[in-house]
Formats: structure tokens, C-alpha cells, sequence
């Protein structure tokens, strides 16, 4: 087998000579030109990836830019090509680090990353303040001629503005309330600053991450979250009480009045037809007095005797008729009683 490959190899070198012209001098040209014209080929073209574009120089000044796929360059370093990715999402992150992270100035490259998020409040409180800020290239040649590292300045410009955000704010209102409209003003102030300097960059999102009080007050400030929040519970237990009672009080209110109504209404109705029915029968009493007297008797006693159990019928003028009921004293024995 070894045999087999020095005589290929052999076989080559005796080849190669015969292409070669005689003279070491001219060899080393046709071979330096060789050599030459392969790095020309593989420095000729190029590939931009689909969420980037390619900013070109020529003898380091800007060209143009140049949309993704296989594009062509002068080689020889005449033209440079430098990957923009202007369509992918990047973010920074303070306070923390996501792992495996292979943007440089996603995180901070200070030792102690905490020192960015230490603040003073309004209040002159002091609050750990955790935030990420997402942005995309929006302008190539602007992020990479304008502004010397543009990404780390960035940086710089999110903390001056987040400190200064926090620093119009109270304690409670960073922690607890405010953290949308801290969100809303950073991200305004820190796009009004990347266009000021040029940087070519879009920030498309401020969000607060972890909000903490320091480390030796932190139990401390627990505990009053944690009284304040005892207090929210109490005041909400106490609206749903008073939800619960005060409207079952405001119905029965509204049904005693509406029983009220009914009932003056039922009297009043009553009234109005016994005044009708009394004027009709004083109109026909006018006429005919005796008759109306009459009948008045007659319909009486016809309500009132059904409920009589007993009717003992006597004739004023008849006397002695039943000598063992002595009716003269029923009247009287039964007055005793109601007296007695």
C-alpha cells in the first residue's frame, strides 16, 4: 500500500514538471500566479444571510449595501463586505445575563454587573432595577461608521436614561405602580438620543425585568409590602361586604316602598269606590226613602245572618210561649259575663 502511494505521488511530481517550463525563477512566478489567481476566485464572491444585509467597501470607503444571496466583490481585498443583521431582534440585557449568550454587549462586560443596576429614587430611596432593552439596526452604514462601537454606547445611553427615569420616581411607584410608564418614557427618551447621535439603531422595547430594594434593607421593605398588601386585602374584603349588604338593603328599600305605593293606592281606589257607592245610594235615598231603607235592612241581614249558628225568631208580642227559656234574662246574664 505505501508503495502504491509513492508512485502516485511520483507519477505527479514527474507530471508536473513537464508543465512547468525549465527555470526555477519562472516556476516560482507560475506558481506565485497560481496561487494568486485561487485567492482571487475564493475572494470573489460572497453569501448574505436572509435577515441580514452586506455593507461593501472599496479601499475602506462606503459603496453600498447589498441585499442577501450570493453576491460578487472585487477580490484582493479591494472590496470588504461586512454581515449587517438588520432584520434580527437584539437586546441587552442589566443586572443579568441570559446563558449562552454570543452577542459581546448583550451583558455588561464590567466584573460586577450590579453596579448598572444600583439607583436612587426621588424619594432618595435606593432600588435594584433589572431591565432588558430590545432594538434592531435600522440604518447599516450609520451603526458602522457614525458612532465607535455603537452597541456599547447604547449601553451607556440606557443606563444614563433609566437613571434618570427612576430618579423622577418614589420608591413605591418603581416597584409597585409605575413601572409602565417608566417603561414607556425610557423607551422614548433612549430613541430620541440614538437619533440624536446617529447610531442607526431602532429600540423597540424597555421592560423592567427585577425590581429589588438593597440587600440589607430588603426584609425590611418585605415586610411593608407585605403590611400593604394586608391592607389591600382588608379594604377589599371590606368593599365586597359592603357590596354584598348594601344591595340587598337598597331591594328590600325598594320593595317596602313599592308595597307602600300598592297599598296607598289600594286605599285610595277603596275610598274613591265607597264614596261612588255612597253618593248612588244617597241619590236613590232622595227619592225614595222608605224603599232604600228597606232594602239597606234586607241586604244587612243577608250578609249578617249566615253566620249566625243559632236563630231564635220571636214575635215582640207574643208572651209565654216557651216558659222554661226565660229571654228576658239571656240579655242580662250575657252582659254580666262580658263585664265579669
Amino acid at each position: 500500500m505505501p508503495s502504491d502511494v509513492e508512485e502516485l505521488f511520483q507519477q505527479g511530481q514527474d507530471r508536473f514538471k513537464q508543465i512547468m517550463p525549465k527555470g526555477g525563477s519562472s516556476g516560482v512566478i507560475v506558481l506565485a500566479a497560481l496561487a494568486l489567481a485561487g485567492m482571487a476566485a475564493w475572494t470573489l464572491f460572497y453569501t448574505v444571510p436572509s435577515d441580514s444585509v452586506a455593507v461593501v467597501q472599496r479601499f475602506g470607503r462606503y459603496l453600498e449595501d447589498v441585499p442577501p444571496g450570493l453576491q460578487f466583490k472585487l477580490p484582493l481585498g479591494i472590496d470588504t463586505a461586512t454581515i449587517v443583521p438588520v432584520k434580527r431582534q437584539l437586546k441587552q440585557e442589566f443586572g443579568f445575563s441570559t446563558p449562552g449568550a454570543r452577542d459581546p454587549y448583550q451583558v455588561s462586560r464590567a466584573r460586577d454587573g450590579r453596579q448598572e443596576t444600583q439607583m436612587v429614587t426621588g424619594d432618595l430611596n435606593a432600588a435594584l432595577v433589572e431591565w432588558v432593552v430590545q432594538y434592531r439596526i435600522s440604518d447599516p452604514a450609520k451603526f458602522l461608521f457614525e458612532v465607535r462601537e455603537p452597541s456599547e454606547t447604547l449601553r451607556y445611553v440606557s443606563e444614563s436614561v433609566m437613571r434618570e427615569v427612576v430618579g423622577d420616581r418614589t420608591v413605591d411607584e418603581v416597584i409597585t405602580i409605575g413601572r409602565q410608564e417608566i417603561e414607556t418614557e425610557a423607551l422614548t427618551k433612549m430613541q430620541a438620543l440614538s437619533t440624536k447621535y446617529a447610531m442607526g439603531i431602532s429600540i423597540d422595547q424597555v421592560q423592567l425585568k427585577n425590581i429589588n430594594p438593597p440587600e440589607p434593607v430588603q426584609e425590611s421593605f418585605n415586610e411593608v409590602n407585605q403590611a400593604q398588601q394586608e391592607k389591600e386585602k382588608l379594604i377589599n374584603e371590606a368593599r365586597r361586604d359592603y357590596n354584598k349588604v348594601i344591595p340587598l338593603a337598597e331591594g328590600e328599600k325598594d320593595q317596602r316602598i313599592r308595597e307602600a305605593d300598592g297599598y296607598r293606592l289600594k286605599r285610595i281606589n277603596e275610598a274613591q269606590g265607597d264614596v261612588a257607592r255612597f253618593s248612588a245610594l244617597l241619590a236613590e235615598y232622595s227619592k225614595a226613602p222608605e224603599v232604600t231603607l228597606r232594602r239597606i235592612y234586607i241586604e244587612t241581614m243577608q250578609e249578617v245572618m249566615p253566620g249566625i249558628r243559632s236563630k231564635v225568631i220571636v214575635d215582640e208580642e207574643t208572651r209565654g210561649i216557651l216558659p222554661f227559656l226565660n229571654l228576658d234574662t239571656i240579655g242580662t246574664d250575657a252582659q254580666k259575663g262580658d263585664r265579669s
